[in-house]
């Protein structure tokens, strides 16, 4: 697609609101806007929020998850973000569940709901899931310290790629290839300080490896 002139929705959690960067204008979705010439990037990130629906709800607005506001969205926007998984694990409530579930309080029905929803209400435009970045405690199922052991932070982002391939809609494999490792002392310095949150010089690269993927479409 064309970036210069397009408006693109971008839906996640605290790294698409800008968390890390120095300020939220050198985060990810602005540094696409300006240095791609976007029309508009609608930022739709929320600190915290999860993909699926927590068990307790709170007036907190981390827990908005993600299939609560895909309709609340710009409808007229050329394409579609979605960057998430990583609060799922870190420190959400919702069982994993199964293949077959389609209600957004298990993390598969949340994302079979999220998915199903994008192409209902995106039909057509392009549509890019982006996957979880490494981080610092990802293989501990207790995420950051939650009651019940659930899964590795790997669990989460093979539902994302299954469900993701089912809905026939692009990825860009962030935990893949970002580049972005904090178990190497160097890269974290560099590109994530607190082991989860890229700094100005991680949402540069985020920011240029959604732009080479949206380009692609």
């Amino acid at each position: 697609m064309e970036l210069k002139g397009s408006v693109i929705n971008f839906l996640g959690d605290s790294i698409t609101e800008g968390v890390g960067a120095s300020c939220r204008g050198n985060g990810f979705v602005d540094v696409l806007r300006r240095q791609y010439g976007l029309k508009a990037a609608n930022n739709y990130g929320i600190s915290g929020a999860r993909i699926a629906r927590q068990l307790e709800m709170t007036e907190n607005r981390g827990d908005r998850d993600y299939c609560m506001r895909v309709s609340e969205m710009d409808r007229n926007a050329d394409a579609v973000v979605v960057f998430g998984g990583t609060n799922d694990y870190g420190h959400g409530q919702a069982p994993l569940g199964v293949w077959e579930d389609r209600d957004p309080h298990t993390f598969y029905g949340a994302c079979h709901f999220l998915m199903d929803s994008l192409l209902t209400l995106y039909t057509g435009k392009p549509v890019l899931i982006v996957t979880p970045l490494h981080r610092l405690n990802e293989d501990d199922p207790r995420g950051d310290g939650k009651p019940l052991s659930v899964a590795p932070l790997k669990t989460y982002y093979e539902i994302l790629l299954r469900c993701a391939a089912y809905y026939a809609l692009p990825v860009l494999d962030l935990y893949a290839t970002s580049g972005i490792q904090p178990q190497n002392a160097i890269c974290r310095q560099r590109l994530c300080p607190d082991g989860l949150h890229p700094s100005d010089e991680g949402h540069r690269l985020i920011a240029h490896r959604i732009a080479q993927a949206l380009r692609e479409l």
